[in-house]
């Protein structure tokens, strides 16, 4: 019986973690992207890349941003199990996603920020800003809590 292991077995075995872990990770970042795109008017793609709309931009690379961090702390925090670290990356991700949208909710109603209203300014405003350094530190802050 052998019990060792080759580097041939382990390379691959690592290479298949990459790649599954690669392509989670992007889903997660689209599906945060379109959560965004869904408190928007409009298609958020084509604000952004034809309207060139700066409070869409932040906003949509903030919240792709926090669900970055979510993902990499769950694939940190995975301990090297497969499965389990698949598993749970999702579903911090998308917790990660589910908090940055009842973010948004929150600062609609509590800081009247609506999200609809601050896409339609040509202009950078500052509210953009605020809510998007919120999308990041929400990310960060569920990202810790995973680690």
């Amino acid at each position: 019986m052998n019990t060792t292991t080759s580097i041939a077995d382990v390379l691959a075995h690592g290479a298949l973690a990459i790649l599954a872990y690669a392509i989670l990770g992007v889903l997660l970042l689209v599906a945060g992207f379109y959560v965004i795109d869904l408190a928007t008017p409009g298609r958020l793609s084509k604000v952004i890349r034809t309207d060139r709309n700066p409070n869409a931009t932040v906003l949509a690379a903030s919240s792709v941003a926090g669900v970055g961090l979510v993902v990499a702390a769950s694939i940190w925090s995975s301990g090297g199990a497969l499965r389990e670290g698949l598993l749970a990356t999702l579903v911090f991700g998308l917790v990660g996603i589910a908090v940055q949208t009842l973010g948004m909710v929150a600062f609609d109603k509590v800081a009247g920020i609506s999200v609809r209203e601050l896409v339609r300014e040509t202009t950078l405003q500052p509210a953009a800003v605020l809510l998007g350094v919120t999308h990041f530190f929400i990310g960060l802050i569920t990202a810790v809590a995973v680690i």
